[in-house]
C-alpha cells in the first residue's frame, strides 16, 4: 500500500504554537499577566518550576524573560501565517492566551482589544484555507487566579473559565471549528505549576491531594466546554490533550511489567478515561485509598462529566520512556517533563530526549484500541541546535529525518486501523521552548533570527525542512 493511500484525503498537516511562545507583546492589546510571564529563562527553568515554593514574582536583576517578547508573532502574524500557507498548512494550531480575553481571569466582560487580535488572526488563516486548531488553555492562565484563588484548586476557577469558553465559543463561532481544552493536562502530575497554577507543595501528600482536586475541577470545566462549544458551535469537534509516553517494562521480570503498566495508567490513561469515557477509572480507587486521596465533588460533577466526554484525543508525542521498579542500579534519561531508565537501543536529542518513532506508532494503536474514537497528533517534532550557513541557509537534515520516520510511523498505525485526523509539527517556526526558556532550542521549519542572549533582528528564514515538508503535504505524505 502506497504513503498516499495511507493518509485520509481530508488529512490535517500543519503545525503547532502555543500564545505564550510566540506572541510576546505582553503588555499589549489589554492582555494581563499570566503564568509563562513570570517562567524565566534559561535550562534552569526546568528545576525552578519543578521545586517546591515558586512565588510567581519576577525578579529582572536575576533572571530574564523571553517569553515576554517571544518571536513577536503579535505583530507579524500576517508573515509568518503567509509562509505557513506557502508550505501548504490544512490546519495550525494555536493557542488563544487567556489573559488577552480576561487580563485578569474574573472579570464579567472580555477585553475586546484581545478579542479583535484573534478575530484578525483567524482571518488571515480562513484567507488562506487554513484550519484554526485552538488550545483553550495552554500554560497561560492569568496570574491573577493564580496568586488571588490558588489556580486549578480552587472551585471558583470554574466558573471563570466557564465565562472565557463562553466569550470565545460566541466570538469565533463561524471561523474555528476544532478546538481542545487543556494543554497536556496530565503533565500536573510531575509539574502542576504551568498547567494547574499553583507550585508544587512541600508536603508531597499535601501536594498529591491538590493535583488531584485540582484535576477534578479541570474534567469539570472541560466537560462544561464541550457542552457550552456545542450548544454555541453545533459542528464543533472538542478534544482534550495529553501527553503521551508508552511506558516500556526495563526487561521482562514480572515487578518491572507490573510497575511500567501501572505508571502508564497513571500517566497516561487517568486523565483520558475521565475525558473520553466520562468517568473515574476503576484502577485509581486503590491509588487513592493508599496515598489518603479524598477529592472533593459536588452534586451533578460526575454526571456532567459522563455526560459530556471529548470528541476526540490529541497529544504531544516526543518520546517513549522506560521504567524499572528499582532504578538504584541504572542510567536515567531525561524528557518532556517525565524521565526514567535509559533505553540502550535509543539514540537521543541535544536536549536527551530519547528518539523513538516506532513509539509514536505503539502509543497510537494503544490510544485507539483503548478509546476507539479519532486522534490527533498535535505535537511532534525536534529541539535542535540549527546554524546558519556561511550562504544562508539552514540545512536541518537532522530534522527531516526525525520527522520522516515519525510521520511513517503514523503512516504504519493508519494501516493497522487507526483513526488519525492529522498531524501538527511542534514549534513550526522557532519559538520560545516551555521546558527551558531558550531560543537555542529550535523546532521550526522556519528560522527566526532571535537568541538567547536577547540579540537578534527577528528576521524569518527557511531551512531545509520548509521545502521538505511542503512537498510532504503535496503529496499527502507519498514523499516522505
Amino acid at each position: 500500500m502506497s504513503n498516499q493511500q495511507r493518509f485520509p484525503e481530508q488529512f490535517l498537516w500543519g503545525g503547532a504554537t502555543a500564545a505564550n511562545q510566540l506572541e510576546g507583546a505582553t503588555n499589549e492589546g489589554g492582555k494581563g499577566p499570566n503564568i509563562a510571564d513570570v517562567l524565566p529563562g534559561g535550562k534552569q527553568r526546568i528545576q525552578i518550576l519543578t521545586q517546591p515554593g515558586f512565588d510567581f514574582k519576577p525578579d529582572t536583576e536575576k533572571y530574564h524573560y523571553p517569553n515576554h517578547e517571544a518571536i513577536d508573532f503579535y505583530h507579524r502574524y500576517k508573515e509568518d501565517i503567509a509562509l505557513f500557507a506557502e508550505m501548504g498548512f490544512k490546519a495550525f494550531r494555536l493557542s488563544i492566551a487567556w489573559s488577552r480575553i480576561f487580563p485578569k481571569g474574573d472579570e464579567e466582560e472580555p477585553n475586546q482589544e484581545g478579542i479583535d487580535f484573534y478575530h484578525r488572526v483567524f482571518d488571515e488563516l480562513i484567507k488562506y484555507n487554513i484550519e484554526p486548531v485552538v488550545t483553550i488553555s495552554h500554560y497561560e492562565m492569568p496570574l491573577h487566579l493564580v496568586t488571588e484563588y490558588g489556580g486549578w484548586r480552587n472551585r471558583k476557577v470554574i466558573k471563570f473559565f466557564e465565562r472565557y469558553v463562553t466569550a470565545i465559543f460566541t466570538a469565533y463561532k463561524d471561523k474555528v471549528k476544532y478546538w481542545m481544552t487543556f494543554n497536556e493536562i496530565n503533565s500536573a502530575l510531575v509539574m502542576p505549576i504551568m498547567s494547574l497554577g499553583f507550585s508544587k507543595l512541600e508536603d508531597p501528600k499535601a501536594n498529591e491531594q491538590a493535583v488531584f482536586q485540582g484535576f477534578h475541577h479541570q474534567f469539570v470545566a472541560s466537560s462544561l466546554a464541550t457542552k457550552i462549544g456545542h450548544e454555541i458551535i453545533p459542528e464543533s469537534e472538542i478534544g482534550c490533550m495529553i501527553i503521551y509516553t508508552p511506558v516500556y517494562p526495563y526487561d521482562c521480570h514480572p515487578d518491572n511489567v507490573l510497575d511500567a503498566l501501572e505508571k502508564e495508567q497513571l500517566f497516561n490513561y487517568f486523565c483520558t478515561d475521565v475525558h473520553v469515557r466520562g468517568e473515574y477509572p476503576s484502577f485509581i480507587n486503590r491509588y487513592f485509598k493508599e496515598h489518603g486521596i479524598e477529592v472533593a465533588m459536588e452534586d451533578g460533577d460526575l454526571e456532567l462529566i459522563k455526560e459530556y466526554p471529548v470528541d476526540y484525543i490529541a497529544l504531544s508525542y516526543y518520546m517513549s520512556r522506560t521504567e524499572k521498579a528499582d532504578q538504584s542500579d541504572v542510567e536515567t534519561a531525561s524528557g518532556n517533563i517525565v524521565s526514567g531508565v535509559k533505553n540502550p537501543h535509543l539514540e537521543a536529542s541535544d536536549w536527551g530526549w530519547e528518539i523513538d518513532p516506532v513509539g509514536l506508532r505503539i502509543s497510537l494503536k494503544q490510544l485507539y484500541d483503548r478509546y476507539q474514537v479519532p486522534l490527533f497528533v498535535v505535537e511532534n517534532g525536534l529541539g535542535a541546535y540549527d546554524k546558519v550557513e556561511a550562504d544562508g541557509t539552514i540545512q536541518d537534515d537532522y530534522r527531516i529525518d526525525y520527522l520522516r520516520e515519525h510521520i511513517s510511523a503514523i503512516g504504519d498505525a493508519i494501516e493497522d486501523g487507526v483513526d488519525v485526523m492529522g498531524y501538527t509539527s511542534w514549534g513550526c517556526i522557532d519559538l520560545v521552548s516551555a521546558s527551558t526558556g531558550e531560543y537555542s532550542k529550535r523546532y521550526g521549519f522556519i528560522y527566526v533570527d532571535k537568541h538567547d542572549d536577547g540579540s537578534g533582528t527577528m528576521e524569518r528564514k527557511k531551512k531545509a525542512s520548509f521545502d521538505w515538508y511542503k512537498k510532504v503535504i503535496e503529496t499527502n505524505g507519498e514523499e516522505l
